[in-house]
């Protein structure tokens, strides 16, 4: 799946790169820096030029120019690169930009914590949707995702909300790029998607019951910020076993909506 996200990808930026205003060496430059993946500590040129599809040369360039710069850090050992802490530096002060989480993250974790289930909020990173905050309960099990995980756009209850409250002309060429990537199993993901903009509108929070995974059970929320900046969403979910369905509908989920409303009111109403 990934493979085939990354080929979606380079399909864009060679259309991109028609565009006169598009800086092409900055894009691959940037296309370099999110080849790494979550718990992946070194990669080398060979590696990355097979990722993103780039001339090795090109790569090699480029690794060279963004450690000069400190996005990546070269170790002499392996001959491969890790990211650098200018990575870090840029990916800090996007969070701390974000006065959402300042509001947001106590009520995420007065939610969390009676109900035992984990608090997330996320916004969108192409075709899945990253977390910039989570809470979770005091536990012994949890799932295993913190900020800056991934979950799939398509198919959780996060990002269902995420596409349930994007207006259509937004949604639809997203749509477009989901069934691509998708491929066979699209029409069962597009149902799914259909539901959720349907629980959206009558219920005001988006289902995912055991449809990105078997084992997690999540309910999700859009944020749509009055001042007209990105949509972000909420979810609140667990593993399977610890997750009451009948609960999960009936008494979270409605929670998790008053919570949305309460951050709303206490960024927007001052």
């Amino acid at each position: 799946m990934r493979r085939r996200e990354e080929a979606l990808v380079a399909d864009d930026l060679a259309d991109d790169e028609k565009d006169p205003r598009f800086v092409t060496a900055l894009a691959r430059g940037l296309e370099l820096l999110r080849a790494f993946r979550r718990n992946e500590s070194m990669l080398g040129n060979l590696e990355l030029a097979q990722r993103t599809g780039l001339p090795k040369p090109t790569v090699s360039r480029l690794t060279y120019t963004l450690a000069k710069l400190g996005y990546l850090a070269y170790d002499q050992n392996t001959g491969k690169y890790r990211l650098g802490t200018s990575v870090l530096a840029l990916g800090y002060a996007s969070l701390s930009g974000m006065g959402i989480r300042q509001v947001a993250r106590p009520l995420m974790q007065e939610l969390a914590d009676p109900t035992g289930l984990a608090v997330a909020l996320g916004g969108r990173d192409r075709l899945s949707m990253i977390y910039l905050e989570c809470c979770k309960a005091t536990g012994p099990i949890t799932l295993s995702l913190d900020v800056g995980s991934h979950i799939k756009l398509s198919t959780t209850g996060m990002g269902r909300a995420y596409l349930a409250a994007l207006p259509e002309a937004e949604r639809a060429p997203l749509m477009a790029k989901l069934e691509e990537h998708e491929g066979e199993r699209w029409p069962e993901i597009r149902d799914g998607i259909l539901q959720a903009i349907e629980d959206y509108r009558t219920r005001g929070y988006c289902r995912s019951i055991g449809a990105w995974k078997s084992e997690v059970h999540a309910v999700g929320v859009p944020f749509v910020p009055r001042d007209g900046s990105q949509v972000l969403a909420f979810n609140c979910g667990g593993p399977a076993f610890m997750v009451d369905l009948k609960k999960l509908e009936e008494e979270f989920a409605p929670r998790l909506v008053a919570m949305v409303r309460r951050i709303d009111a206490a960024l927007f109403n001052g």
